[in-house]
């Protein structure tokens, strides 16, 4: 159960906001919701929750405002609801501080794997010396990755990858915001360059890696490091 678990939804349609009290309430979550922006903002500070579900098209301000404004503040994950599915529309919430984006329609199930995923990843990781997941574990303090309690050989620039995904595990990180991280700004187009790394990465740690089941390609958006 999620007894402690405040989830904030921000979405002008009733019957979505019904469902999804329906559907979180059921899985023991906390549910509050605003049916605009103004409320929404209003609310994420007064309640504090752990995960904030956003739609993009609320009827007195753009959601994508919204999302630049809780990001000034507000830390915890932040998944997007929304009918707009546009590549360009996904990469740039993603990019303005969204956790995840789901497009409506979308499965209870899903949302529901994808908010313990964000909640998981919104966990402050940076603090911590080594990240456990099954039976790959990675050193953060001395750069050492192991699995199945051997140590792999990997170059500065894979673990600098590895390490930045992991630490936003259930986080869709996209192409330009991972290769700013770990290249900088003048690689942010090299996107080939990208994937070359992350096949290298995944013949290491992944134990099939023709069907990764840790660093996950979003198609046309980015990759997110899952269990």
């Amino acid at each position: 159960m999620n007894e402690n678990e405040n989830i904030l939804i921000i979405d002008d349609e009733l019957q979505i906001r019904r469902l999804l009290e329906i559907t979180l309430t059921a899985s023991g979550y906390n549910v509050v919701h605003s049916s605009n922006g103004k409320e929404g903002l209003i609310d994420a500070a007064t309640y504090h929750p752990s995960l904030i579900l956003l739609d993009l098209g609320l009827p007195d301000t753009d959601g994508m405002n919204v999302l630049k404004k809780l990001r000034e503040w507000y830390n915890k994950p932040i998944i997007i609801l929304s009918v707009r599915n546009s590549e360009e529309d996904i990469i740039k919430a993603l990019d303005n501080g969204a956790n995840d984006y789901l497009t409506k329609p979308f499965r209870s199930g899903e949302l529901l794997a994808r908010m313990r995923a964000a909640i998981r990843a919104g966990e402050d990781k940076n603090d911590i010396p080594v990240l456990d997941f099954g039976n790959l574990n990675i050193d953060t303090v001395n750069h050492i990755v192991k699995k199945n309690k051997e140590i792999l050989k990997l170059t500065s620039t894979e673990f600098s990858l590895l390490n930045l995904l992991a630490r936003n595990q259930g986080r869709v990180l996209t192409h330009q915001f991972i290769l700013k991280e770990v290249w900088g700004y003048g690689y942010i187009e090299q996107t080939q360059y990208l994937r070359v790394f992350v096949a290298q990465l995944r013949k290491k740690i992944e134990d099939n890696p023709s069907k990764p089941s840790l660093l996950i390609t979003e198609s046309g958006i980015g990759y997110r490091f899952g269990e």
